[in-house]
């Protein structure tokens, strides 16, 4: 498999070659909903709430970060100024809307319950899930997007911590979670602590993903998929690292969600060097890509997607989009319904593109 071909895109998402990356029909795997706060929500939040911003009241400095261990603290003052169920029912509408103008048509959704009553041990999370899930429904069903909810378990907290927000996701299926997953800092909390909190999300009927690959390298890969038993990886990309982990992952078909921008900005991937996505593509992992926290790394899944489209060509977005269609946990049905949608959008492209 050859990555040669560049296929530059116009500044409305279409490619020189036709190929519109807005109205592409889109699913979306890797993304963080309190990741989507736009800057000027965070300001007034924090404002409303008396949280200091400091350097961040700025407006060229709400999202500045260095490294991954700052971005995690900004990822956390974000949290800090969530602290009612109405906040979370804002931001969720405002996902839905911005989600679906770039052509989504289904998402899984991280939040996360371990950050928010860290901070607000007083926020009632069964409560906060109801008024998200309700500001989907409301936001999202009118423009076509439908949204399930993926509770991180948030490995800095440890692994009791996680256990207890395992069994909390489980009493919210209702209300649309559909599976947990394992954000943070990676290199100090590795994915063996947290092989009974993803037992206990198992058992109780709970999909399981999990970062890694991230800010540590192969050998997190291997013990996301081996020991926690993750059906997706977050991430993922430092598998490159050791041949035998990317064989692994192509054997069993475990899906990557990789997010090029949110890659560079953390140093997941070497700077200044093509994103290894495309090695990773070329030795038959399952690649999907995402785009983390839009709002914080100041991307969008369209820039991402316009990022492989002039790196690796046309016919990697289109496998990577219906890569990601595969790898979601969305019914049969609905899996048929967003393949015979994506089919039709490709059909009804002008005469003469050839992908």
């Amino acid at each position: 498999m050859r990555y040669s071909v560049k296929v530059p895109a116009d500044s409305k998402g279409t490619t020189t070659d036709g190929l519109d990356l807005v109205a592409l029909p889109k699913v979306q795997l890797h993304c963080h909903l309190e990741g989507t706060v736009r800057a000027q929500t965070f300001r007034a939040l924090a404002a409303k709430y008396g949280v200091e911003l400091g350097e961040r009241a700025d407006p060229a400095r709400t999202y500045a970060f260095a490294t991954f261990g700052e971005f995690l603290l900004l990822f956390a003052k974000v949290s800090e100024t969530l602290r009612r169920p109405e906040d979370f029912a804002m931001i969720a509408r405002d996902y839905a809307a911005d989600a679906a103008a770039q052509g989504v048509l289904y998402a899984e959704i991280f939040i996360s319950p371990s950050v928010w009553t860290f901070f607000h041990d007083e926020l009632d999370i069964r409560a906060t899930v109801e008024a998200i899930r309700a500001a989907l429904d409301e936001a999202g069903g009118p423009l076509g997007i439908e949204i399930a909810l993926i509770a991180d378990l948030t490995r800095n907290f440890g692994p009791e911590r996680a256990e207890l927000i395992a069994r909390e996701a489980v009493g919210l299926r209702d209300l649309g979670v559909i599976g947990v997953g394992l954000g943070g800092d990676e290199s100090r909390f590795p994915p063996e602590l947290y092989e009974r909190a993803y037992a206990i999300a198992r058992d109780g009927g709970l999909h399981g993903v999990a970062h890694a690959g991230e800010a540590a390298g192969a050998a997190s890969v291997r013990a996301a998929v081996e020991v926690l038993g993750a059906e997706r990886i977050g991430h993922g990309v430092r598998a490159i690292e050791d041949p035998a982990v990317v064989e692994l992952l192509a054997e069993r078909r475990v899906p990557l969600e990789i997010c090029p921008t949110s890659n560079r900005l953390t140093g997941a991937a070497p700077a200044g060097a093509v994103h290894p996505l495309g090695a990773l593509d070329a030795a038959g992992c399952i690649v999907t890509i995402d785009a983390d926290d839009p709002a914080l790394f100041g991307t969008t899944l369209v820039d991402e997607y316009r990022y492989v489209a002039e790196t690796f060509g046309a016919d990697a977005v289109l496998r990577f989009a219906r890569n990601a269609i595969d790898a979601s946990f969305a019914s049969p049905a609905l899996k048929a319904r967003l393949r015979e949608q994506f089919e039709q959008s490709r059909n009804s492209e002008p005469a003469g593109r050839s992908t």
